[in-house]
C-alpha cells in the first residue's frame, strides 16, 4: 500500500484499528494480563522483548488481517523491531494493515482538570524515522478528567498544534484528547470538547484532514457532526477501560465511529495458549469489535 491507498483505507475501510502501543509503565500490566508476571524478566530490555513477542504473535496470527483490522498503532520499540524478518510496519502493510506510531511521551501532572502531553523534544527525528519505515500516521494522547473549559481548550489546542507538526512531516495525525470514563462530568466534558474541536477544525486550511480518537460519548450520536466533517478523515473510539462486550455495545450506537481498542482487543489472550487457541481467541475478539464498528444500531 502506498500513502494514497492507506488514506483511502482509513477513510472508508470496513474495519477497525488495533492499538498495540502500550508503553512504559503500562507494559508490565499488559504482560500480566497476558499471563506473564514481573518475575519473568530482570531488565527493561527483557520486558520489552516479551511485549514484542506478544505483539509479533498477534501480527502473524491468521486471524489478524487487513480484512477486518484496517490499522494498527505501534509503540516506538515495536516499530523498531521485526516480525518474521520484516520491519514491524512492513509486516503490517504486507497483511493489508495501515501502521501508526504513538508519539506522545506521557502526561503532565493534572492542571485545570486535564493532563497535557509532556514535551516531545525528539519528535522531528521520530517522525522522519517512522515515515522512512512506511508508517502512515501518528497517535498522540492526553486526558480530560473534569469539565474545566480552560483546561479542555488547552488540551484540544495542544492536540491540534502537534497535529499540524505531524502534517508538515507528511503524516496523518490521530488526535486523542481522551475523556476519563470515570469522570463525574463526562457529558459536560463531551460538549465542551466537541465545541473546541470544531473551533480548531475551522482554523485548519481547506483540504487538510486529521483523524480523531475519542472516548465513547455519554450520549450516542454526540460525534455525528465530526464523522461527517470534511476535515476529519475518520473518527475512532478507545475502549477507555470498558470490557469488550460493553465497549462494543456502546460503539455500535455511534454511527460512523470505528474502534481503536487495546485492552478490549487483548483481554482474553494468554501466553500459554496453543497457536490454535490463540488464533481462535483473537479471532473472536476481532469479530466482536468489527461488528461493533460496522453494524450500527439505534441508540
Amino acid at each position: 500500500m502506498n500513502s494514497s491507498e492507506m488514506t483511502a483505507k482509513m477513510a472508508a475501510g470496513n474495519g477497525f484499528i488495533a492499538a498495540l502501543d502500550q508503553s512504559g509503565g503500562s507494559t508490565p500490566k499488559a504482560l500480566a494480563g497476558y499471563g506473564i508476571e514481573a518475575d519473568a524478566w530482570s531488565t527493561e530490555e527483557e520486558m520489552y522483548g516479551l511485549i514484542h513477542d506478544m505483539r509479533s504473535r498477534i501480527i502473524r496470527s491468521a486471524a489478524f488481517t487487513g480484512e477486518k483490522v484496517i490499522g494498527a498503532i505501534l509503540f516506538e520499540r515495536t516499530m523498531d523491531g521485526t516480525v518474521d524478518g520484516k520491519t514491524t510496519p512492513q509486516a503490517l502493510i504486507a497483511k493489508g494493515v495501515v501502521p501508526f506510531i504513538k508519539i506522545d511521551k506521557g502526561l503532565e501532572d493534572e492542571a485545570n482538570g486535564v493532563q497535557l502531553m509532556k514535551p516531545m523534544p525528539e519528535l522531528d527525528a521520530l517522525l522522519a524515522k517512522s515515515k522512512a519505515l512506511g508508517v502512515f500516521g501518528t497517535k498522540e494522547r492526553s486526558v480530560i478528567n473534569s469539565a474545566n473549559a480552560e483546561g479542555i481548550a488547552a488540551i484540544v489546542a495542544q492536540q491540534f498544534e502537534i497535529g499540524r507538526h505531524v502534517l508538515k512531516a507528511g503524516m496523518m495525525p490521530m488526535l486523542e484528547p481522551e475523556i476519563n470514563i470515570k469522570s463525574e462530568t463526562r457529558a459536560e466534558c463531551d460538549a465542551i470538547m466537541l465545541a473546541e474541536i470544531h473551533k480548531n477544525l475551522d482554523a485548519l486550511e481547506d483540504g487538510i484532514q486529521v483523524m480523531l480518537k475519542l472516548s465513547l460519548p455519554v450520549v450516542p450520536g454526540t460525534f455525528d457532526a465530526l464523522t461527517d466533517h470534511p476535515k476529519v478523515l475518520r473518527v475512532v473510539a478507545l475502549s477507555g477501560g470498558y470490557k469488550r462486550p460493553e465497549a462494543c455495545v456502546e460503539l455500535s450506537k455511534n454511527k460512523g465511529v470505528i474502534a481503536s481498542f487495546s485492552r478490549a482487543l487483548l483481554e482474553d489472550l494468554r501466553a500459554p495458549m496453543s497457536d490454535a487457541e490463540f488464533d481462535a481467541s483473537l479471532g473472536g475478539a476481532i469479530d466482536d469489535i468489527h461488528k461493533g464498528s460496522t453494524q450500527k444500531v439505534a441508540a
